[in-house]
């Protein structure tokens, strides 16, 4: 007997109901708040970085659904190879038996980490942390984790532990022991590890949460603050990492830099099955699995399946051989040095940071009476409004896709696909230079949509 299942008619006759669908039965949060700022799209296809509506117009992709779509969407190699893992028919997820793709993509990966041994598979980001946390306190027999500011590691309990926003860890607790540290602060860095219970530093290279990075010279000290008192240097490279800051990771830009353990996930995926990976040290692996009893001490059902394996090594397979990396810093260098010719002109842009295609536009107070009232306003009501502002023309006027950075933040992150070229440059800049002469002009649609803000802003408190 076989089943008929036909996922493009399903799609002919219910993909319009796609918001009421999510309303119904998902985070009902969602679609109420793409709705208030204008960002219920219906995206027909993708591929690269755009996308396209039922209308056949493009939207040019700054997001990268949050960094997973490194190599853009629908990558041909990527779509080959789980094709062809498809159509192997492999003895997948046995349990028992030792499948070669989880040995080939970590044998790949480690190629790129020459002081790092071994990698566990499990399926995300926050899977990744959360290994590195529990390998981290199993051998140094320690049970408090330090953090910094304004850091994000992931929403589940371990990875919340860490958290630098209080708006995401209220009403969770209790969480594990913890110690928030300002990211670049040697002296808060050593206080805490002189009470000897410390585990290990997680940090974020570059935090996605406003895209602030490590002062330099800050991770290699702290690497050495740590390992004097028997701690662990965890890099958490799961946005930053393959290729997003022009190096494969992020800790690279320093020398002599060198993390006990590294958590890697995102752009790993291809964009379509989800995987992430924890790469350490050989004595860490060896002292958390020491015998054949804990064999299964760690471990994840759906880790190192084979479609992930296969497009985790397509994905490093065409980052070596497109120069994805070298790309990204090329690319990256370009984009940043024309958005930093743009401080002078505007008096509304404050800063413009960042590494490779992890760019932050950063938007402070301005001098001339006019927009420092309007300004003013916004602030009252809700910090981070501003840049609210500069995203929704961008892609209501543009059909350019952006994020603000983090809540009660004045700053967009840009992490585009790797893949984009001096075209996609050049029109980000212009729809950008377009946005800020609108607020820089003091009328128009972009303040009467702020004003807009202002209101809900309000009445949401």
């Amino acid at each position: 007997m076989t089943t008929e299942f036909d996922l493009g008619r399903l799609l002919s006759e219910r993909g319009a109901e796609r918001y009421e669908l999510h309303t119904r039965y998902l985070n009902h949060q969602l679609p109420r708040m793409l709705h208030t700022i204008g960002f219920d799209k219906v995206y027909e296809r993708a591929e690269g970085a755009y996308f396209w509506d039922a209308d056949g117009d493009d939207y040019l992709d700054m997001l990268a659904g949050f960094g997973v779509m490194g190599l853009g969407r629908h990558h041909p190699v990527v779509r080959k190879a789980l094709h062809d893992v498809l159509d192997a028919r492999l003895a997948d997820l046995t349990r028992f038996d030792c499948q070669p793709l989880p040995g080939l993509l970590a044998e790949k990966l480690l190629a790129h980490s020459p002081h790092l041994d071994r990698v566990f598979f499990g399926n995300s980001g926050t899977e990744a942390v959360e290994t590195a946390l529990k390998f981290a306190r199993f051998v140094t027999g320690k049970p408090r984790i330090l953090y910094c500011d304004h850091a994000f590691h992931g929403l589940t309990t371990g990875s919340l532990s860490v958290n630098g926003e209080s708006g995401f860890r209220d009403g969770f607790a209790p969480l594990l022991p913890d110690t928030a540290v300002p990211l670049g602060d040697l002296d808060a860095l050593a206080r805490e590890l002189k009470k000897g219970d410390v585990a290990a530093l997680i940090v974020e290279p570059i935090q996605g949460k406003g895209v602030l990075e490590a002062p330099p010279g800050y991770l290699r000290a702290a690497q050495e603050l740590l390992h004097r008192h028997k701690a662990l240097l965890i890099a958490d490279e799961v946005q930053t990492g393959l290729g997003r800051t022009g190096d494969f990771y992020a800790y690279q830009h320093e020398d002599g830099v060198e993390p006990d353990l590294v958590c890697v996930a995102k752009a790993l995926s291809g964009g379509y099955v989800p995987v992430g990976a924890t790469l350490g040290k050989d004595w860490i692996f060896k002292k958390v699995y020491s015998s054949m009893d804990r064999v299964l001490v760690h471990s994840a059902s759906f880790g190192s399946n084979a479609q992930a394996m296969a497009a985790g090594l397509a994905v490093l397979s065409v980052m070596e051989n497109e120069q994805i990396v070298a790309g990204a810093r090329t690319t990256g260098e370009l984009l940043k040095s024309r958005l930093a010719a743009l401080i002078d002109k505007y008096e509304l842009l404050a800063d413009v940071r960042g590494r490779g295609l992890m760019i932050g536009i950063e938007f402070g107070r301005p001098n001339s009476l006019k927009l420092r009232s309007r300004w003013t306003m916004l602030q009252a009501a809700r910090k981070g409004l501003f840049a609210q502002m500069v995203v929704v023309p961008l892609l209501r006027r543009h059909r350019i896709l952006t994020q603000v950075s983090g809540d009660h933040l004045e700053v967009i992150k840009l992490i585009p696909p790797l893949i984009i070229g001096e075209r996609e440059v050049d029109r980000f800049v212009d729809a950008f230079t377009d946005v800020m002469d609108d607020a820089h002009s003091g009328g128009g649609l972009m303040w009467d949509f702020g004003k807009t803000l202002v209101k809900q802003a309000v009445a949401a408190r």
